[in-house]
């Protein structure tokens, strides 16, 4: 053979005895010296939450379970109430409570779903599940005030009661109340309504207290108000329709914002937005289909930038409120429009001008 051939040969050879070596000295072959550790996780360490059960929260004379210590838990199983008894009771603060998706069903007599047992508790959380045909409410944290609570997920349904009831500094989220005998969704002073949505309520569809932002709602067909809140709130792109009383609802002091109200007073006597008191903003609204448009029965608000069609009367503002000019322009007149561009038909340049169309 070649010289430079044995020579590329010998080369080779040396590297695949190279490379081998490095593989065979990857680690030890022995195993250090000891018992062997387990790699696998403990049950507490998989699942460190609590099952909701006899064995773990046994319930009393007014309840079939009874959460009494702070920590986190969760239902493996649909739960059906009993006469004169709550479903979960929670005498704790700092307790989250997974419903897990399943429900908890009740029956004529019970009393509520979920309730806060003590006075004064605060931190509790229930979320992702459904509550349904409780003799009481389906959430209740307010009877006893609860503060700081938070319902994210709930659908509460044909409850004797308020469907979802929460204390101050409330937060609920992404929940649907429908058919429950009294309101909706109730949240004390502080709160906030996010995405959620009532239908078909005896009462209002959704209240809160001082101080509270509803945004992003839905009320439709409630035997009350759409949503009502007291002084100090924030009700803000939400739509309320075919509610019995007022589509919104505010007392003093609220801004009311690019809200859609639509056929409110249904089968009663209501406007689209109804302010009852001074010091509110109402700027961006569109009222239709009401017996008013948008109703303001003290002085001291502000109108602005409301459109409103097809109501009884349009507005019903007393004296001595400040609001942009209200423009007729139920019968425009105007010319079709086919293009790219045409002169405009608001009959006003004022930014700040209410319309009837």
């Amino acid at each position: 053979m070649h010289r430079n051939a044995l020579a590329a040969v010998a080369l080779a050879s040396a590297g695949l005895v190279a490379s081998t070596a490095l593989l065979t000295v990857a680690g030890p072959l022995s195993p250090p010296a000891g018992p062997v550790a387990s790699t696998y996780k403990t049950l507490t360490e998989v699942e460190p939450r609590t099952p909701i059960s006899l064995a773990t929260t046994p319930g009393d004379a007014d309840s079939l379970f009874k959460i009494t210590q702070p920590g986190s838990y969760y239902l493996t199983g649909n739960i059906t109430g009993v006469a004169g008894r709550h479903g979960i009771e929670i005498a704790a603060s700092g307790v989250t409570l997974d419903l897990n998706g399943f429900a908890l069903r009740g029956v004529v007599g019970s009393f509520d779903a979920v309730t806060a047992g003590l006075h004064g508790l605060e931190n509790i959380a229930v979320v992702n599940g459904t509550v349904k045909d409780w003799g009481g409410d389906g959430i209740d944290l307010a009877s006893n005030p609860a503060t700081i609570c938070r319902v994210e997920r709930v659908l509460a349904k044909d409850n004797t009661g308020t469907g979802i009831s929460a204390g101050i500094a409330s937060t609920v989220t992404g929940c649907t109340a429908g058919s429950n005998a009294i309101n909706g969704i109730f949240v004390g002073a502080g709160s906030t309504l996010t995405g959620c949505t009532a239908y078909s309520n005896n009462g209002d569809g959704m209240a809160a207290g001082l101080g509270s932002t509803v945004t992003g709602c839905t009320a439709r067909f409630n035997d009350g108000n759409g949503i009502f809140v007291f002084a100090g709130s924030t009700v803000t792109g939400c739509t309320a329709s075919n509610n019995t009383g007022d589509g919104i609802q505010v007392s003093s002091d609220c801004r009311v914002t690019n809200n859609t109200c639509t056929n409110n007073g249904n089968g009663g006597n209501g406007a689209g937005i109804h302010a009852t008191l001074d010091d509110n903003r109402i700027e961006g609204n569109n009222c239709t289909g009401a017996d008013r448009g948008i109703d303001v029965d003290v002085a001291g608000n502000i109108i602005i930038k409301n459109t409103c069609s097809g109501n009884t009367f349009d507005w019903d503002i007393v004296a001595n409120n400040v609001y942009g000019p209200i423009i007729d322009r139920r019968v425009p007149l105007s010319a079709a429009a086919l293009g790219f561009s045409a002169v405009s038909t608001l009959g006003s340049t004022d930014p700040n001008a209410n319309f009837s169309y």
